[in-house]
């Protein structure tokens, strides 16, 4: 059984950054592919960023080029830094481990973009 920690989030300003962190416990975590959702209030949870190793990263078109994944696997730690931030990037950003045939989710962090 793995439990994912999401902490980070919070209010940020419009362009300005912030760095989600997914801590996890209770797995081999460095087995699990990891992804960041989103959900935005009223829409349906979406994509946002996955990582497998640390070169094999894919992201949304909605972000590439402004957030980037990463991964401690000696932390057990995925993170999403977030830059250039739009208010439509606000949601409650969630992050998922992988294993076939066996995923796992975080409960959550609240990220609001507004000024």
């Amino acid at each position: 059984q793995v439990q994912l920690v999401e902490s980070g989030g919070g209010l940020v300003q419009p362009g300005g950054p912030l760095r989600l962190s997914c801590a996890a416990s209770g797995g081999i975590f460095s087995t699990y592919a990891m992804y960041w959702y989103r959900q935005a209030p009223g829409k349906q949870r979406e994509l946002a960023a996955s990582i497998r190793s640390s070169v094999s990263t894919n992201y949304a078109d909605s972000v590439r080029g402004r957030f980037t994944i990463s991964r401690d696997n000696a932390k057990n730690t995925v993170y999403l830094q977030m830059n250039s931030l739009k208010p439509k990037d606000t949601a409650v950003y969630y992050c998922k481990a992988y294993s076939f045939p066996t995923e796992y989710w975080g409960q959550g962090t609240q990220v609001t973009v507004s000024s």
